[in-house]
């Protein structure tokens, strides 16, 4: 369950408006403007523009595995227009070959294009239901978002300005009781976090600077502002560090623009330097709101090994004090990996103003038998010194496994079978050593968030998730079932509840159409949420429809 960022405008439409707003929305949504599948971001494909996470993205991948594109490191994402272009095929030899431009510098924006305008429309009958999907928070009711905007190049200077517009109706369904002052407050761990359950008492919008980013590409190196959401790792569904679940944050980068030659292979590499933001519900007082994110994340492909890339990732949350962040905070993530390395042995109270978490990651690619499989195992804090990690190396740790194979039909026709499966649950440790939710934590009581929603995927919060689907690729779109098992929380065999783990299971169906210039998306979503708050079952109906426009 995802959750919503800042309010600009709050309860400017009367709860007695909302099925109004719902109206004017849906014309909005299937009329006017348009989007990609449910809990992905705009695709912008036809200017060689491609968000993090978005329907675009998810067929480049699917073209590599298949041998349809050029191999490339995938764990570092979003894309710059060049490694689109780059991952475009000269080839018309796969389903989408009418809505892609054709690989090279020609599917590069010169000057200025206009990105295809694209809605979002969500139902929710129950409670909330949504995950990976930016800016929009589906709550409980009808929730909407519109993206439009524009990109471009001059020489080494490329930019892309599109904005998101959200609105969502947030009606009132039962929260989980916290026992906090905050009723909106997390359940599980009111102090430690911020993501509340639910943004106010009503309909609320607000407009987010979107997928926007301004970059300059010169002589291998990559500079930039940025307010687009990223995507570190090779998981689809559950990074373990960075997701596109949150709006993205301001950031500003720094690293390669492309891999490049280090002699035994060839490294990609960026420093990512942001301001994290949080919601209306934090439990942090409005005068400690900001933080300082300072992160890092790398892959490297061994010469000699085609397919194969290795890589990791860093990531801190930092206070933002008053004279703003030190040269300290800003190279963090090349510090020792241990925290007596980080400060002053006889003063270790630095040590609680930071949280940092890291992860390992692979993936191999095998084109000529359309197949992938990643893994990635992740650290939330590190360990104290080296004895610490030789005797507990699974304290607070967490992994992510997944496969993708791709069936090339004729026509052409595709299958696509992918999986994934996380794993975040306390291990055996907690039997010994205190470990808490992964994600949360009490000093920076934020937790691992930006404006109110995790910055992965909320099942990795209540312990792990699993997810299995096929899609089926034709030239007239997509059509797609999935099955998706959510861990929201667990707890201990002697806690006194009904049962010891609050599981969602949903099975859905959604199909894209490509119609003279329209894409439609239309999906619906059977959601049955097993012993909801420990206490009952509860079942959601989720539906889902989009567009989106090619100018």
């Amino acid at each position: 369950m995802a959750s919503s960022g800042p309010i600009v405008s709050r309860a400017f439409f009367h709860r007695s408006r909302g099925l109004r707003g719902a109206f004017v929305l849906t014309g909005i949504a299937i009329f006017v403007s348009p989007l990609g599948a449910q809990g992905r971001a705009p695709s912008g494909i036809d200017l060689g523009v491609v968000f993090a996470g978005s329907e675009g993205e998810e067929y480049l991948r699917s073209m590599q595995v298949a041998g349809a594109a050029p191999l490339y490191p995938w764990s570092l994402r979003g894309f710059s227009a060049p490694e689109v272009a780059a991952l475009l095929p000269d080839s018309l030899a796969h389903p989408w070959a009418a809505r892609f431009p054709r690989g090279g510098e020609g599917a590069v924006p010169r000057r200025l294009g206009v990105i295809p305008p694209q809605a979002e429309l969500r139902y929710n009958s129950g409670f909330p239901y949504g995950s990976n999907d930016a800016a929009l928070w589906a709550g409980r009711g009808v929730s909407a978002a519109v993206t439009a905007g524009v990109a471009g190049r001059y020489g080494p200077v490329s930019y892309v300005l599109a904005p998101t517009a959200v609105w969502a109706q947030n009606a009132e369904f039962p929260l989980q009781a916290n026992g906090s002052t905050e009723p909106f407050a997390d359940g599980r761990s009111p102090a430690s976090i911020d993501l509340p359950q639910r943004f106010g008492d009503g309909a609320y919008a607000r407009l987010d600077p979107g997928q926007s980013t301004v970059r300059l590409d010169a002589r291998g190196v990559a500079l930039g502002l940025s307010t687009a959401d990223q995507v570190w790792g090779p998981a689809s569904r559950f990074p373990l560090v960075l997701g596109n679940n949150a709006p993205g944050f301001p950031h500003l980068f720094a690293g390669t623009s492309r891999p490049v030659s280090v002699g035994v292979g060839r490294l990609h590499a960026r420093f990512v330097w942001g301001r994290l933001s949080q919601s209306d519900y934090s439990p942090v007082s409005a005068d400690s709101s900001t933080r300082f994110m300072s992160g890092l994340v790398a892959t490297f492909t061994p010469r000699g090994l085609p397919g194969l890339e290795v890589g990791a990732s860093r990531f801190y949350h930092l206070p933002w004090t008053d004279d703003g962040p030190s040269l300290r905070a800003f190279l963090r993530p090349v510090e020792g990996i241990f925290k007596i390395e980080t400060s002053d042995p006889d003063d270790l109270q630095p040590l609680t103003e930071a949280n940092q978490l890291a992860s390992l990651f692979a993936r191999y690619v095998a084109p000529r038998s359309g197949f992938e499989v990643y893994g990635e195992y992740g650290r939330e804090d590190h360990n104290f010194d080296l004895r610490d990690f030789v005797l507990e190396p699974d304290h607070m740790s967490a992994y992510t496994l997944g496969f993708r194979k791709v069936w090339r039909r004729e026509a052409p026709r595709w299958v696509v079978l992918r999986g994934e499966v996380a794993n975040t649950q306390a291990t055996h440790l907690a039997r010994v050593r205190h470990q808490g939710p992964y994600y949360a934590h009490h000093s920076l009581r934020q937790g691992h968030t930006n404006a109110g929603q995790l910055l992965v995927p909320a099942a990795a919060y209540g312990g792990g998730g699993a997810t299995l689907g096929v899609d089926y690729l034709h030239p007239r779109g997509r059509w797609t079932v999935s099955w998706a098992r959510e861990l929201r929380a667990y707890a201990a065999p002697d806690t006194a509840v009904a049962g010891t783990r609050d599981v969602m299971h949903s099975l859905g169906g959604e199909a894209v159409f490509f119609r003279r210039g329209v894409d439609l998306t239309a999906g619906v979503t059977g959601v049955y949420n097993r012993n909801r708050y420990f206490v009952s079952d509860e079942f959601n109906l989720n539906l889902a429809f989009g567009a989106r426009i090619g100018l």
